[in-house]
């Protein structure tokens, strides 16, 4: 094997393998981010969701996953940690983000139409990292022939 295919194939199998279900990455004119990821990807997990969790590391968060473009809203009850929402469209590019939602509050947080994944991070991280609508996030559950930014 040459050293161009095997450089092809060294590089083929890092980005594959950052495209996992459980990774989530996020780049913008502010640079990127990674995130560690939960699935809420049935109608349970997506109820339950962050509930009755004292904590959540730095660089983790859960993914919501659904199957087609969708008006969603969430709310904060029985969740005890603060929460930035991040609400993306079906090409994984990010359409709204809702900062520090509060701890318990039951009022709704709307996400808007056309929303296909919702990833939630720690409280204040978004504003940190300078996450902005029209960042775009990479993940294998995007139709990756109209992702904004593919795996491949």
């Amino acid at each position: 094997m040459g050293i161009a295919a095997l450089a092809l194939l060294l590089f083929a199998a890092t980005a594959a393998a950052s495209c996992r279900d459980d990774v989530v990455d996020l780049r913008g004119p502010w640079g990127q981010a990674r995130f560690t990821v939960e699935l809420a990807d049935t109608p349970d997990s997506q109820a339950r969701g962050l509930m009755h969790r004292e904590s959540l590391p730095r660089g983790a968060g859960m993914l919501f996953v659904y199957d087609s473009p969708r008006r969603v809203a969430f709310w904060m009850r029985n969740t005890l940690i603060p929460l930035d929402m991040i609400f993306m469209d079906a090409t994984g590019t990010v359409t709204r983000i809702h900062h520090e939602a509060i701890p318990l509050d039951e009022t709704p947080i709307d996400g808007g139409t056309g929303v296909l994944k919702v990833l939630e991070i720690n409280g204040g991280l978004a504003r940190r990292f300078g996450i902005t609508r029209g960042s775009e996030m990479r993940h294998p559950r995007l139709d990756q022939d109209t992702a904004a930014w593919p795996c491949d």
